[in-house]
């Protein structure tokens, strides 16, 4: 990765955190982007060093500003990984976060594709990596908004995968079920209070679902992303890639 600039969203905690220490290791140059900027410096700090700027993708000019800043400071992009995004269900009527799930990680998604391939370094390989979620391939009530804003992205990847493969950009995305964040452990207490039950209880039932029996860790997701943006993965591009303990088999 060393002289590869690459641009995180949602660097600031959970995934996003653990694929920008991830990336600092293998040697690349992290621009951090998120909605708050303290605790992307934070990030950064621990990755020896990175740009941090503070943006809400659902402001498209936000984002053009952030990966113009990004491009600034660290020079064209080679690789955008899109993790920012907001979770939790959502029910009709009034306070439906249905709009706004989607806002927010499928189209502020889209603008951050947008605006990382304004920014592309000229020639040779480029990447785009998506984080949606195994809520993209399986129905969960209650979450119409999450799972079909990460529905959302896949198709998304792929169009962009045809569309950008000329350019020698390779697109993809992985599906994470349970994984070890603030997020997923504020679903297991969703749930957990939904049936009456303690959070241990909820989590022994989560997991009966997982035939690995565990959550994934945020450095898992991370090592993936990592062979994504490798020589490795060359070829691999439209591709959304299972990462989910066996909860979902394709």
């Amino acid at each position: 990765m060393r002289g590869r600039h690459v641009v995180v969203t949602g660097a600031g905690r959970g995934i996003g955190k653990a694929i920008a220490l991830r990336l600092a290791r293998d040697g690349a140059t992290l621009s951090l982007l998120a909605r708050g900027v303290d605790a992307l410096d934070e990030t950064a700090r621990e990755a020896g060093g990175a740009f941090t700027h503070g943006v809400d993708i659902r402001d498209a000019t936000q984002v053009d500003e952030a990966f113009h800043a990004a491009v600034e400071a660290n020079g064209p992009v080679h690789a955008l990984v899109a993790n920012s995004g907001i979770g939790g269900p959502n029910e009709p009527g009034e306070g439906d976060r249905f709009v706004d799930l989607v806002q927010t990680n499928l189209i502020g998604t889209y603008a951050c594709v947008r605006a990382a391939q304004r920014g592309f370094a000229e020639g040779g390989r480029r990447d785009v990596v998506v984080i949606s979620s195994i809520l993209a391939r399986i129905p969960v009530p209650f979450y119409t908004g999450y799972s079909a804003s990460k529905a959302g992205l896949l198709g998304l990847v792929r169009s962009l995968a045809a569309e950008l493969a000329p350019e020698e950009v390779q697109v993809n995305a992985i599906c994470p079920g349970w994984v070890a964040t603030d997020m997923s452990w504020e679903g297991i207490g969703l749930l957990a209070e939904a049936l009456g039950i303690t959070r241990d209880e909820a989590y022994e039932r989560a997991m009966s679902e997982v035939p690995l029996r565990r959550m994934s860790e945020p450095e898992d997701i991370a090592g993936t992303v990592a062979w994504l943006l490798s020589p490795d993965s060359r070829g691999v591009t439209g591709q959304a890639i299972d990462q989910n303990g066996g909860a979902f088999m394709s």
